[in-house]
C-alpha cells in the first residue's frame, strides 16, 4: 500500500479494483449512528458518490439512522453543509481483496438539487417503494400491509413520480480515513489519514 498523499484518492483506487473483482456490492459499507443515550447502532448501505467533500448515501430521513443523524445535526431543511453535523462511521469490506476501509466524520444533508438528481435515476419500481415503506416503523399486518401500499401507490402516483421529502440524502465529510491491508503472520498495514486543516496527517498504525 502506498502512502498517498491524499486518501480520497486512494479510496477510489481500492473502490475500483473491488469493482473489477465483480463483487456484488463492491459499493457497500456498514454504516454505524448513535442515538442521544450514545447507544450504538449500525446497517448497510450502499454509498453511492465520494469525492473530497465526503461519502454519500441515501435514505428515509424518517428511518432509526436518519433521526439519529438529524438529531445531532442541522436541519435537512434546504439540505447543504450548514451544520456540524452529526457523528458517523462507515466501514467497507472486499474479502477478495482482504482490503478493508474505516471513514469516521460529520454527516449532513445533500442538497435538494443532488437528492433529485439521484432519485431521477432511479427505477419507477424503486420510487414508489421509497413512497411505500415507512422505513424502521412496525407493520402491524405483516408484509401484506407493504405490498398493499405499495399497489395502492403504484397505481396513483404519476408516471414521473416525484420525491418524497421525507427522502434524500447525507454526506459524511471524513475527520479520519483507515485503509487495511491483511499481509502474512496477522502483521496487517494499517495507514490513517486524519484531517489536519485542508490537508491530510498519516500515521502508520500495529496490527
Amino acid at each position: 500500500m502506498n502512502q498517498a498523499p491524499d486518501p480520497i484518492g486512494l479510496f477510489l483506487e481500492w473502490q475500483a479494483l473491488a469493482a473489477r473483482a465483480d463483487l456484488p456490492e463492491p459499493d457497500a459499507a456498514a454504516l454505524a449512528t448513535v442515538d442521544r443515550e450514545c447507544r450504538p447502532s449500525a446497517r448497510m448501505v450502499l454509498v453511492r458518490s465520494v469525492d473530497e467533500r465526503g461519502f454519500v448515501f441515501y435514505t428515509n430521513f424518517e428511518s432509526r439512522k436518519g433521526h439519529e443523524l438529524l438529531a445531532a445535526g442541522p436541519s435537512p431543511k434546504g439540505g447543504g453543509s450548514g451544520g456540524v453535523g452529526a457523528p458517523a462511521a462507515l466501514c467497507f469490506w472486499w474479502p477478495p481483496l482482504q482490503k478493508q476501509v474505516r471513514v469516521e466524520g460529520r454527516a449532513t444533508p445533500v442538497s435538494d438539487a443532488e437528492a433529485d438528481a439521484y432519485w431521477a435515476g432511479r427505477s419507477r419500481e424503486s420510487q414508489v417503494g421509497a413512497w411505500a415503506s415507512r422505513q424502521s416503523e412496525e407493520l402491524g399486518q405483516g408484509r401484506e400491509e407493504l405490498t398493499a401500499k405499495y399497489q395502492e401507490l403504484d397505481a396513483s402516483l404519476p408516471r414521473k413520480v416525484p420525491r418524497p421529502k421525507h427522502w434524500s440524502g447525507f454526506r459524511i465529510e471524513p475527520e479520519r480515513i483507515e485503509f487495511w491491508e491483511a499481509r502474512p503472520h496477522r502483521l496487517h498495514h494499517r495507514v490513517l489519514y486524519e484531517r489536519q486543516g485542508r490537508g491530510w496527517k498519516t500515521r502508520i498504525l500495529s496490527p
